[in-house]
């Protein structure tokens, strides 16, 4: 029954579910937090690098997640709400804990419009709070 979850999010992405593809899609939803490539490396120890960096690269394209460069030096990810379609307008705001390192993805909070100058049109926002989580700040 579980896995009918993940067989739904690739299908409706477009992605042909392969038992990797599956096991990966699984360890990215096991996450509360943005996760970086070391993560899934250190979660899935099993599965080789080239093979995460590959399927990373195939679920960006197809939406099935993003990417958040929170500016740590280490790109981070995030699977996608089944409405998203990594549009301006389903951008969120990011925050980053500096005490501990970790991103969060607060879809609650939307980017703020921003009116740009005439002739400009935005592809992509990165938009990151940084301070201290409700964890560390216990």
């Amino acid at each position: 029954m579980e896995e009918n979850i993940y067989l739904k999010k690739l299908e409706q992405r477009e992605i042909r579910p392969t038992a990797m593809r599956l096991l990966i899609l699984k360890a990215m939803m096991q996450f509360k937090r943005a996760f970086s490539l070391l993560d899934l490396e250190m979660y899935l120890d099993t599965v080789d690098k080239s093979t995460l960096s590959r399927t990373i690269s195939l679920f960006l394209k197809h939406h099935l997640i993003h990417s958040i460069d929170d500016g740590s030096g280490s790109l981070k990810y995030s699977v996608c709400g089944n409405e998203c379609n990594c549009e301006i307008d389903d951008l969120h705001v990011h925050f980053y804990c500096t005490h501990c390192q970790k991103t969060y993805c607060l879809r609650g909070i939307h980017i703020p419009a921003v009116a740009l100058p005439q002739h400009f049109s935005a592809e992509s926002i990165n938009y990151v709070i940084k301070g201290v989580c409700e964890e560390c700040s216990h």
